[in-house]
């Protein structure tokens, strides 16, 4: 399997902070990507209370709205070597599934069958722009980030693995970092996993001094932009 900058325990930490705070040292550390590499639309989450996931990204694409037209035996192959594909990897995984519809969402692959399948290869959760249901039955701790909420199957089905895709404006590839939660999705470049949570602990330095003085009651204009000015000065 590919060697990567990081462990296991650097994504692990990762998940102690949500995903605007990781966007928010993004901008610090990789200051290129502040216009892209994450979510631009609004999700639904199955279950807000659950920490965030962090890992491997797994890369798919489903459509649902109309039979695949290929043999039954040929879906149940590509779905099988799907879940190869998915448990191939040492480290925790994020799946990641593009719904190629006109109107993504029409079927549900996830729901309370493959939430458990998912879990079981060693997956954190999924980001889709497709559907989701099951919401009281799905496994626990698994974690969906979807475009809609939808009760039918329809004609899902598996139309490959491992290629880019996007969703709601996120391109991914397959080992990219995910991190996701209640708020959408981000990629994190390999060469800064390690300098994120160093990116986190300055910008909150320098969130806190502007945040003292908004709660002060004695707070003033005056003191909000000599707040921000010494906010700017610390390194």
């Amino acid at each position: 399997m590919a060697e990567h900058p990081f462990t296991g325990e650097d994504l692990e930490r990762l998940r102690q902070w949500d995903t605007p705070t990781i966007c928010n040292a993004l901008e610090l550390v990789a200051p290129q990507r502040r216009g892209h590499g994450f979510t631009i639309r609004p999700m639904v989450c199955a279950n807000p209370s659950l920490p965030p996931v962090c890992g491997l990204a797994r890369t798919g694409t489903i459509r649902a709205a109309a039979p695949s037209g290929r043999p039954k035996e040929q879906d149940k192959a590509i779905r099988l070597g799907w879940y190869d594909y998915v448990a191939k990897s040492s480290l925790p995984t994020v799946v990641v599934l593009q719904d190629l519809d006109d109107t993504p969402g029409v079927g549900a692959w996830w729901g309370e069958v493959h939430s458990a399948v998912h879990k079981a290869l060693g997956a954190q959760g999924v980001v889709t722009n497709g559907s989701i249901r099951d919401l009281d039955m799905l496994a626990p701790g698994f974690q969906l980030i979807a475009g809609v909420v939808n009760p039918s199957h329809a004609y899902v089905h598996m139309v490959g693995y491992g290629q880019e895709v996007s969703v709601h404006g996120m391109h991914v590839t397959h080992e990219d970092v995910i991190h996701a939660d209640r708020h959408g999705a981000v990629v994190i470049p390999h060469d800064v996993v390690r300098l994120i949570p160093a990116a986190i602990e300055l910008g909150a330095r320098r969130e806190k001094v502007i945040l003292d003085i908004c709660r002060d009651p004695e707070f003033s204009v005056a003191k909000l932009k000599d707040a921000i000015a010494k906010a700017d000065e610390i390194h």
